[in-house]
């Protein structure tokens, strides 16, 4: 059975290939569907944003398709950055401009009051109008500056009280185990399995 995630980033599409790869799916990319072309994204939350995606793609494909959305939810900021986190400095800025803007907003806050979560929604949709999603979160800190190299985004700067480290700082095996990602994509792992099966009943 092949599956299609609506992304053109490779590093996704190799992740998802190994998570995947005890299900009997070929995972193909929009890599492999040039013709679809940009889909926008004008949704209100992160999983009406996954679905929209994953429709879009659905639909010119028409295989099963899977979307995620995800982003940084700033308690202090009443949720900001949220929907808007991969373009929170202004469009065309890059992940340190979008850093740094968060670090002014937050430059007379307590330690006590930076409590933030990443979220991920990954909906998956199929050519039968079914759709699905799987939604992960995990707790954290913004941190007073950026530290580690690993990761992108945010991660500098999300501190993990329990591993006394950033998402930049961890081995990506930890990392890939307890984020936001991972947990939805743990979740959509299932989703997938049951679909399979019904597919081969």
């Amino acid at each position: 059975m092949k599956v299609v995630l609506a992304t053109g980033n490779q590093g996704k599409v190799k992740e998802l290939i190994e998570i995947l790869s005890d299900l009997d799916v070929e995972v193909l990319s929009l890599k492999d569907f040039p013709e679809i072309g940009d889909i926008v994204e004008d949704g209100n939350s992160f999983a009406e944003n996954a679905i929209i995606k994953a429709k879009a793609v659905c639909e010119a494909a028409g295989l099963i398709s899977l979307a995620d959305d995800s982003g940084l939810e700033v308690d202090y900021l009443n949720g900001a950055p949220g929907i808007y986190s991969a373009r929170f400095a202004g469009e065309g800025r890059n992940d340190i401009d979008n850093n740094m803007k968060l670090l002014s907003l937050l430059s007379d806050v307590p330690l006590q009051k930076r409590t933030a979560r990443f979220k991920c929604v990954i909906a998956i949709c199929t050519p039968e109008g079914e759709t699905y999603t799987a939604e992960g979160t995990c707790e954290g800190i913004v941190g007073f500056e950026m530290k580690g190299e690993k990761g992108f985004g945010y991660d500098p700067l999300f501190y993990l009280p329990e591993y006394d480290r950033t998402f930049a700082e961890l081995n990506p095996d930890i990392k890939n185990k307890i984020s936001h990602r991972g947990r939805a994509v743990a979740k959509a792992k299932n989703v997938l399995a049951e679909i399979v099966k019904k597919e081969k009943a």
